[in-house]
């Protein structure tokens, strides 16, 4: 008996029939061409998720208005221009047995008056955000207008082979400003109550059933609630679902969030699957439609469970099809242990998104590079990884898998590098995920590990391999013009969370970064009385927005004490001193003393290096170079930084070797 056998039924959306449940949601990527057309690369990126078997693609939004555009990498259709290049991604689906469903969108406030080439337009002139364009209101005519550029915008949409539509009514844009309170101040037929607050969206979805004559499913976007004071609640929008029910919609697409939340929009890595389960299962209770639910699904279990109970009836992976397009695939070969899990640290997706950039992915570095595939080499060539952190198992298994012979040494009895570490501050756990799933893979293209083992030149000299991939990754940063740093009694932030030394009751963690504030957080939930000093004149200023959030909830709930903007001079086995970082004039010696530990954890630097002047001296590198004709660094081998980096680069020279 099939282990998911809820989410590998089939379901009938209006006119269309979808094989599973499995969904991939709309997701901005950036792969588009900048005249609004979609590029060979949306093409590869969609028909792989069509091989992974995905019963349902959602293409990333795509703007309906001229004048309305985000961002310069966003498909557009309100035009024909784009009609052709749909066709290739719903061709390329449609061969893998998957449907197409494409978002329709105009931003609204959310929206780039610089980038759209005209002012960006809302139900009433709020801003969405602090830095924000202030939008122009809609007259009321012009509302109007709009909704026929709905409707044109569906009908090339099934010109072009889309099997469904999906207008987008969530996370602030147009048609949400329109239907919250919070947003719609009008006291025009589209201000006011409830129903003048909906009629834009029923005239939406009437001309968009008109103009495509029932031909193709129609479904909309909704919050499951705005998590806004003063916003469309989950009871709001029971009553929203149930409204457009009566429109005439075929399906809802239930998300959740403004982008002043947008925690609950992409949650990061300490929020699961299901955290919007119960918002969204009120609403399939006041609607007989199929629904669907999105957020932070990972893995096939508790979606299972979902559809079995009847609290939605599709599950979109969004992240997850990043992080492996094939999830479906093999959940139903059960195979589940060949899955790369996606960790949520939204550095590649939401911060490339953002940014203009074509997305990227650290657990999954094939991602934007589907196009290509994965060339056999021309020549098998005898290759050394040296270090078992992400980027050299990411390294070793795409070396393997292209043909040439891969050894992998790691110095130490476990594989994951600080990756590894990286799992062990509270709300990282699903880090571990990652490395596991590197380690199956390495194991699974043949890639021969050998552990505890210490490469030397000396050992290169004897067995001449063609190519040396060099991932020694990073250590703790110790500034040697920090008096008393040396101190054997200083904890290093790395030993204190894998609990090879013992920590005291009072904690003070020197380094305020990403590293240091984790590091905190970690022994304060175990009870430990935790101050933490930084020279920076705040905590975590290099941590992901939506991660930081919890992490500064967690420094309230748990009283840890921050000392800001202190540049520590000197380190002493219970304390530091410190001057002031922020006013160069002040020349007072401040102390912070009395604690049981000090734990240091100002960052990394790469491992086997040395500064010439202003100049990094790479030292095993340059001594390599004589006795190996390839020598390659990857990751923190070179400077310390994300994991991002790591598997990108060390992706990148597999692929060139």
């Amino acid at each position: 008996m099939m282990k998911f056998k809820n989410m590998f039924s089939p379901i009938q959306i209006g006119p269309m029939t979808v094989k599973n449940r499995f969904v991939v949601p709309p997701m901005g990527n950036n792969f588009a061409n900048s005249d609004g057309t979609w590029s060979d690369e949306s093409v590869a990126y969609y028909g792989e998720r069509a091989k992974g078997q995905f019963g349902l693609i959602t293409i990333e939004a795509t703007v309906v208005h001229k004048g309305a555009k985000g961002g310069p990498k966003k498909p557009c259709l309100y035009d024909d221009n784009s009609i052709e290049s749909l066709k290739k991604i719903t061709d390329a689906c449609h061969e893998e047995g998957a449907k197409v469903s494409i978002q329709l969108q105009n931003a609204g406030p959310e929206g780039n008056a610089k980038n759209a080439g005209a002012p960006i337009q809302a139900a009433t002139a709020i801003a969405s955000a602090d830095g924000r364009d202030i939008p122009e209101e809609v007259s009321t005519e012009k509302v109007y207008e709009l909704v026929k550029g709905y409707g044109e915008a569906a009908e090339r949409a099934m010109k072009g082979g889309a099997d469904a539509v999906e207008i987008h009514m969530a996370h602030g844009y147009l048609v949400n400003s329109f239907m919250s309170p919070r947003t719609n101040k009008r006291v025009d037929e589209f201000g006011g109550n409830f129903e003048n607050r909906m009629r834009f969206s029923r005239l939406i979805i009437e001309e968009v059933k008109k103009k495509t004559e029932g031909k193709i499913a129609v479904l909309a976007r909704i919050n499951s609630t705005e998590d806004m004071f003063g916003g469309l609640d989950n009871h709001d929008m029971c009553a929203v679902a149930s409204y457009l029910e009566d429109c005439g919609i075929d399906g809802l697409h239930v998300s959740r969030a403004v982008h002043l939340k947008d925690e609950y929009m992409w949650a990061p890595t300490g929020i699961h699957g299901g955290f919007s389960a119960e918002l969204v299962a009120n609403i399939k209770k006041c609607v007989s439609i199929p629904v669907i639910t999105v957020g932070r699904y990972t893995e096939p279990q508790f979606a299972e469970q979902i559809i079995k109970m009847g609290n939605a009836d599709l599950v979109a992976f969004g992240r997850q099809s990043l992080a492996d397009p094939h999830t479906p695939q093999k959940a139903m070969e059960e195979r589940l242990e060949d899955l790369t899990p996606c960790i949520a640290c939204l550095q590649g997706c939401v911060a490339n998104m953002y940014a203009g950039k074509p997305i990227c992915c650290l657990v999954n570095p094939v991602l934007g590079h589907e196009k290509e595939g994965l060339p056999k080499a021309e020549k098998a060539k005898k290759v050394y990884v040296i270090g078992g952190g992400v980027a050299g198992m990411c390294a070793a298994f795409t070396a393997k898998r292209r043909g040439h012979d891969v050894t992998l040494f790691e110095a130490t009895d476990k594989l994951g590098g600080n990756m590894r570490l990286a799992a062990y501050p509270p709300g990282k756990g699903d880090i571990t995920g990652m490395i596991r799933s590197y380690i199956v893979k390495c194991e699974k293209a043949g890639v021969n590990i050998k552990m505890n083992t210490k490469v030397t030149a000396q050992m290169l000299k004897e067995d001449t391999p063609d190519a040396v991939i060099l991932a020694t990754g990073a250590e703790t940063l110790v500034l040697p013009f920090i008096k008393g740093i040396e101190n054997p009694d200083i904890v290093y932030g790395v030993d204190c969370l894998e609990g090879t030394r013992p920590v005291g009751h009072k904690v003070l963690v020197v380094g305020g970064g990403m590293v240091g504030a984790e590091t905190a957080d970690f022994l304060a939930e175990q009870g430990h009385e935790v101050v933490i000093v930084e020279m920076r004149d705040a905590i975590g200023p290099d941590v992901i927005h939506e991660h930081r959030i919890f992490l500064m909830e967690a420094f309230e709930k748990y009283g840890i004490k921050q000392i800001t903007s202190a540049a520590v001079s000197e380190i002493f086995s219970d304390g530091v001193s410190y001057k002031n970082a922020a006013d160069k004039s002040d020349e007072t010696i401040y102390e912070a003393r009395g604690f049981d530990t000090v734990v240091l954890s100002m960052g990394f630097s790469s491992r086997y290096t040395h500064r010439d002047g202003q100049n990094v001296v790479y030292d095993f590198a340059e001594e390599l170079k004589d006795i190996v004709p390839e020598v390659h660094m990857v990751g923190d081998a070179v400077r310390a930084r994300r994991a991002l980096d790591a598997t990108k680069e060390a992706y990148e020279v597999a692929l060139n070797l």
